[in-house]
């Protein structure tokens, strides 16, 4: 049994600086200012784009971004409807298998201890009754899953004893205009479940810091 913390990783095909230039050269149809454009001007007009909330504009563009998260946070994820989702499977997926060790990998919920991110170092006396109850939990749902296989179900029927906190990875595509309203949703928000805002907090700091022009939504809370 593995335990890890939630991750992400922006797949960025495209830099920031040429989608800018994109939705400057699509948005100036608009306005038949085409003339205006110049080297630089796309962030003033990305800048004013946002200002007037003309979020039409901000949809010629693109970022794809691999989470490796659990599966709860995974199915709030795709209710995002304007985009693209590409998920580890559990039909497929055999975790019994030498890809992936012959053993199931868990994320650590947030308001479970980072020690037993070392668990083969600790003793029960080392956690909290909570923290020991999940750890007891994964045990049993990986023992209970590699036995099922072991006696001839297939990888989708014994998933049917894994839990929420089993580590998935997804790969989530959509247009910036999307990723805003995402992160005002799920990271802004305090209503957002803390799950997902430890996810999605570090990734909207990031698009924050590499175009502040569009994604400026301000500090969570």
């Amino acid at each position: 049994m593995r335990i890890i913390d939630q991750s992400h990783e922006i797949k960025l095909i495209v830099p920031f600086e040429a989608q800018l230039d994109l939705i400057e050269d699509c948005g100036r149809v608009a306005y038949a200012s085409e003339d205006k454009i110049t080297e630089g001007s796309a962030k003033q007009f990305a800048r004013m784009i946002v200002g007037k909330n003309h979020g039409a504009v901000l949809e010629h563009s693109m970022l794809t971004v691999m989470f490796t998260t659990d599966r709860g946070v995974s199915h709030e994820l795709v209710r995002h409807r304007l985009a693209s989702f590409t998920q580890e499977s559990t039909r497929y997926c055999n975790y019994s298998k030498d890809k992936f060790a012959g053993q199931v990998t868990f994320i650590r919920p947030i308001w479970v201890s980072d020690k037993v991110l070392n668990r083969e170092a600790l003793t029960s006396e080392d956690l909290s009754p909570q923290d020991l109850i999940w750890l007891t939990q994964m045990s049993k749902a990986e023992e209970a899953y590699l036995s099922l296989l072991g006696i001839g179900w297939t990888a989708q029927q014994a998933r049917s004893v894994l839990p929420n906190s089993l580590k998935t990875k997804i790969a989530m595509t959509a247009n910036f205009r999307e990723w805003k309203h995402i992160f005002q949703l799920r990271a802004i928000e305090r209503a957002a479940h803390p799950q997902m805002r430890d996810l999605m907090i570090p990734l909207y700091q990031q698009c924050r810091q590499l175009c502040p022009e569009l994604f400026d939504l301000g500090d969570p809370e």
